[in-house]
């Protein structure tokens, strides 16, 4: 997809079957953004009810809106990644479909991304005050709690769909199913810094979690061997830059001197053909 220079930050959702949740989460998202240069995509991720007939209606309601459908059931990681590639900003935020990210923290994650140096490629959410049942809760702290000791990736709490993060840099990362789970790991993988901020949490309000607490746990360790396996074999060559060959750097200093050979009032033409050859 082609940058677009009028665009400041995409906002990619990826939904499977929340037809109750995903119409109001666009229209929060679109008054979160308002005055600002933004496209919202969400990605529905083949969902079985009506949620791609609701998204399309909110075309008037929300010109920036556009929706990109998965054939088949791809999964979370796979939305986020098809939302990406059709994103055209170069910044990115993405937001959990079920409407329990707050989209009004998002343009404060957006804010310190843009004013950060290059090098910080992405600012993650932290739930504060987390609106989940207690069961839910535990098992999501145990497995950061495996996971951080692990990777050593400074991140509290990677289930958090919203983050901020430079297009660029997530399209460097090595793709796998769960690649949501493990973004501040593998953008430290490709040496890039990652920063966090606090956000709310809400109930939410219709349709029912897509992932069982057992499922959940299990794809995040049986994921933590291959990320540990990437991180070991990564090799960081620091700042990449071009260095001119000297044929190249010797045609840049010929053209340097013709150029002075002509602003030099008292150079004749004969001069100048010597200077070319």
């Amino acid at each position: 997809m082609s940058p677009d220079v009028s665009l400041d930050v995409s906002i990619v959702v990826p939904v499977f079957d929340e037809e109750g949740a995903a119409p109001d989460l666009a229209r929060e998202i679109a008054g979160a953004f308002a005055g600002r240069a933004y496209e919202l995509i969400f990605v529905d991720d083949a969902s079985r009810d009506g949620t791609r007939a609701a998204l399309g209606a909110l075309g008037a309601e929300i010109p920036g809106l556009r929706v990109v459908a998965h054939a088949r059931n791809a999964g979370q990681s796979r939305a986020i990644r098809s939302g990406v590639l059709a994103a055209r900003a170069p910044i990115v935020v993405t937001l959990d479909g079920d409407g329990q990210n707050d989209p009004a923290d998002a343009p404060r994650l957006v804010d310190r991304l843009v004013a950060a140096p290059a090098g910080l490629a992405m600012v993650g959410g932290v739930r504060v005050k987390r609106q989940d049942t207690l069961a839910k809760r535990y098992a999501s702290r145990f497995a950061n709690g495996v996971r951080g000791a692990l990777l050593h990736d400074s991140a509290a709490d990677t289930g958090c769909g919203l983050k901020a993060f430079r297009r660029e840099a997530f399209l460097r990362l090595p793709y796998f199913d769960h690649l949501h789970r493990f973004l501040p790991a593998l953008m430290l993988r490709e040496g890039y810094e990652v920063a966090f901020e606090p956000v709310g949490h809400r109930q939410r309000q219709t349709g029912r979690s897509k992932y069982t607490n057992l499922g959940r746990l299990w794809a995040s360790l049986s994921d933590l061997g291959g990320v540990m396996w990437l991180a070991s074999r990564a090799r960081n060559p620091g700042p990449v830059t071009e260095i001119a060959s000297s044929e190249r750097a010797e045609q840049h200093r010929d053209d340097d001197q013709v150029e002075g050979a002509h602003q030099d009032d008292h150079g004749s033409s004969g001069e100048t053909r010597l200077l070319r050859r």
